[in-house]
């Protein structure tokens, strides 16, 4: 790795010359003169001429060598360069994908005990550790790099412990960390950052609103009063989460319940029109379909069966208008087939069904209705 010893040369002058000559790109020069310290044993500057000498092989694409280099300013105890050397070889493991080999090596640097290199240690071993599958050495090690307030690592560390705590339905413990990482971040400094914690925060509270709406719905039978109102605000949170397919059996329960039945319907219809509106929804056919699909949450599908039926019937009927003929030259027949596909459509929906008896009564209360032509 060196020449034969030169003892009469100043170790920290040799240190300075070969980092001058790094920063110049004279990467063979420089390893020599760090090669040239560390043949003269143990002196004061051999753990910053083992890392020099370990980056110089790095960039030179060495990177065996660079990790002997690293490994021999570990050796020294040096609290500068030793956690420094211990960063650096956990990098190369990193980089090369070697997790196994990386987690020594960050725990090396957090052995050391260098405040300056325990967040990125910490931030490390916690994501291999989660990445194995061990909450608890993760959780430890997050909780590690939040205690240091370090700026940088910190609101990372919060967001991950905080997605791990959701997860594992604990959003009180989640908020409580999110908040800490808040107030690690400077908002106008690191915009992204603040806004990311930010949004886990809001995740983490609509979680636990969750568990509460539930557990206030958890009394047989349900508070009349409080009942309805949870019912409606779990069932309409629920989606946010992504949890569409709960809200069907939410709004179901609170139907079912005799005590809430009615204030439950009438929450869940609040959109449906204003109260100026005359009509009776009993007589209204699509009522049920609208309050059915709005309880499953599958109001938009509903809307567009209703506008693709629409186009399909619009298409059928004003195709006999294509190219500007005129309508009175064509067969009756192709219009009455036109209407007879047009009718039809509505057949193939959910609701086809409802519109045709509706059709059918309507019609049968229209001949059964009395002669009301003015003579």
């Amino acid at each position: 790795m060196s020449e034969s010893p030169e003892p009469d040369l100043d170790p920290a002058q040799v240190c300075e010359e070969a980092r001058k000559l790094a920063e110049n790109g004279e990467a063979e020069r420089a390893a020599a003169l760090f090669g040239k310290v560390l043949a003269l044993g143990d002196t004061p500057c051999r753990a910053r001429a083992a890392l020099g000498l370990a980056v110089v092989l790095d960039d030179a694409g060495d990177v065996a060598g660079a990790r002997e280099a690293d490994r021999a300013a570990i050796a020294t105890g040096d609290p500068e360069y030793g956690p420094r050397a211990a960063y650096h070889l956990a990098l190369t493991h990193e980089r090369a994908g070697e997790q196994a080999e990386a987690a020594p090596a960050w725990r090396v640097v957090v052995d050391f005990g260098n405040p300056a290199y325990l967040p990125p240690a910490h931030l490390a071993l916690a994501r291999i550790a989660d990445d194995a599958g061990d909450f608890e050495e993760a959780r430890g090690h997050w909780e590690a790099v939040l205690g240091t307030g370090d700026a940088e690592y910190g609101p990372p560390a919060a967001h991950d412990l905080a997605e791990r705590l959701l997860e594992r339905g604990e959003p009180a413990r989640a908020q409580r960390v999110l908040t800490a990482g808040l107030r690690l971040v400077d908002r106008a400094a690191a915009p992204y950052a603040y806004a990311r914690l930010a949004v886990a925060l809001g995740i983490a509270c609509l979680d636990q609103a969750i568990g509460a709406f539930d557990a206030a719905l958890g009394q047989d039978p349900s508070d009349p009063e409080v009942g309805p109102l949870a019912t409606e605000l779990l069932a309409r949170t629920l989606p946010l989460r992504g949890r569409g397919g709960e809200p069907s059996q939410v709004w179901r329960r609170g139907l079912a319940d005799p005590g809430t039945a009615a204030q439950v319907r009438a929450r869940l219809r609040r959109d449906f029109g204003g109260e100026e509106d005359d009509a009776d929804p009993a007589d209204l056919w699509w009522e049920p379909v609208v309050e059915q699909a709005v309880a499953d949450g599958t109001l938009p599908a509903l809307a567009g069966d209703a506008f693709g039926a629409l186009d399909h019937m619009y298409a059928l009927l004003a195709v006999r208008d294509a190219g500007g003929a005129d309508a009175g030259e064509r067969p009756k027949g192709d219009a009455d087939e036109a209407l007879g596909r047009a009718v039809r459509v509505p057949g193939g929906y959910a609701w086809g069904p409802l519109l045709q008896e509706s059709f059918a009564e309507r019609l049968r209360l229209a001949m059964d209705a009395p002669d009301r032509t003015d003579t």
